[in-house]
């Protein structure tokens, strides 16, 4: 079978988008089986490809298709030719925003939330009146849907009225890399990289306001620090996006902006380091359609303190403590319990990582090809019937 991937909305892979379909793909290479994946990538962004080489075939897509309605006409005008092109018996979109209108081959996307609907203000008015309009005609072209998340089929079905053809399968965690380690390794590894000689909460996201929640977090933080005196400082580490002036802004006013420390995008070797070196990690994000920092945080044996919103808390389980994200009073309460009780850090530390080895990759990865076997096979159904029901069409 040959499978096409559109990959051009990774964003150079720093978005969580990213990080799912370059694992996806890493697995493949590894195990390429009997199938052929053809990659459209953007020009840019073809180093990050290579460990796909020689076994996958990668098409270049300019750059000038990057911006996102340029990148919405390539995928609906440009794309199909380069199926039919490919002769690709699927084409996987991994992003709501670009799914396909023509069907060329058997069509299947990736949803990996609704948030447009459960967060105002998420995206500029265009954005949303995308996702919430848009996309849910795009959805209903699909041969097959793949959901990250009880939550997002859940969602699937209440806003775009979507019950058929619609699979769950979660994400994974990569065990190898993100996986407990020294502490006095990790520690030295981020006091070196990065500065960071105290006790710290850390939190892994895209600076983005308001979705991620980050001003929250700061005033929680605030809150703790003008509480009780105590040396443990804020740490954030992902890049700038929507809303992120709103964030830095925040930061400065702190009354203890010099004890907050914004990272920028962490590389992929640091990252690991960083989760090991944190005594708490916290997400308070007010909608996640999967959260996978929370199940890299946990592999890494680091306690968790989660938002109870979207999936969160389907993913976390009983591994995390879970707080309302809208309340900075409860958050910091949490951020002061765990700060002060070792026992419940340790207990968090392994119900986490029992947790978070129920994900894996490869069992996401073998979910997917499924899912592509079956579209195939719908599309292939689809022609047999009209051929029997239209005979001369078979010329």
């Amino acid at each position: 079978m040959r499978i096409g991937i559109s990959t051009s909305v990774i964003d150079r892979g720093h978005t969580g988008i990213g990080q799912y379909l370059l694992a996806l793909l890493r697995v493949y290479a590894a195990n390429p089986g009997p199938h052929h994946f053809v990659l459209f990538v953007l020009q840019d962004e073809l180093p990050l490809f290579e460990f796909a080489r020689p076994g996958m075939t990668l098409v270049p897509v300019a750059e000038r298709y990057r911006p996102p309605v340029k990148n919405i006409f390539w995928h609906q005008r440009i794309l199909p030719g380069l199926a039919r092109a490919h002769h690709l018996d699927v084409l996987h979109t991994p992003s709501y925003r670009r799914m396909l209108w023509s069907r060329p081959c058997a069509l299947v996307a990736t949803i990996h939330d609704l948030a447009p609907f459960h967060v105002p203000a998420k995206y500029d008015w265009k954005r949303m009146f995308y996702g919430r309009a848009v996309a849910r005609h795009l959805a209903r072209r699909q041969h097959q849907i793949i959901a990250i998340s009880q939550t997002t089929a859940d969602d699937l079905a209440k806003y775009f009225g979507q019950t058929e053809n619609v699979t769950v399968i979660p994400n994974g965690v990569d065990l190898q890399r993100f996986s407990p380690g020294p502490p006095n390794v990790a520690k030295a590894v981020v006091a070196q990289r990065f500065g960071l000689h105290a006790p710290y909460f850390l939190y892994v996201a895209r600076l983005e306001h308001p979705g991620k929640n980050h001003i929250r977090l700061i005033q929680a933080f605030n809150e703790l620090k003008s509480e009780r005196p105590t040396n443990w400082r804020l740490v954030l580490a992902g890049s700038d996006w929507r809303g992120a002036d709103a964030i830095h802004s925040a930061v400065r006013q702190s009354p203890f902006a010099n004890e907050i420390n914004c990272l920028g995008f962490v590389p992929d070797d640091d990252l690991p380091f960083l989760y090991r070196g944190a005594e708490v990690v916290v997400c308070p994000s007010l909608y996640e359609g999967f959260g996978l920092p929370v199940l890299e945080a946990m592999a890494c044996a680091r306690p968790v303190i989660s938002s109870n919103r979207g999936a969160l808390a389907e993913v976390a389980g009983s591994a995390a403590i879970l707080f309302d994200p809208e309340d900075p009073s409860a958050l910091k309460h949490q951020l002061a319990r765990l700060a002060e009780d070792d026992t419940l850090r340790r207990e968090l530390s392994v119900a986490g990582l029992a947790q978070a080895r129920k994900f894996d990759w490869q069992t996401t990865a073998k979910r997917t090809i499924e899912t592509y076997l079956q579209a195939a096979s719908q599309v292939k159904g689809q022609a047999a019937g009209y051929s029997v029901l239209h005979p001369l069409k078979q010329r």
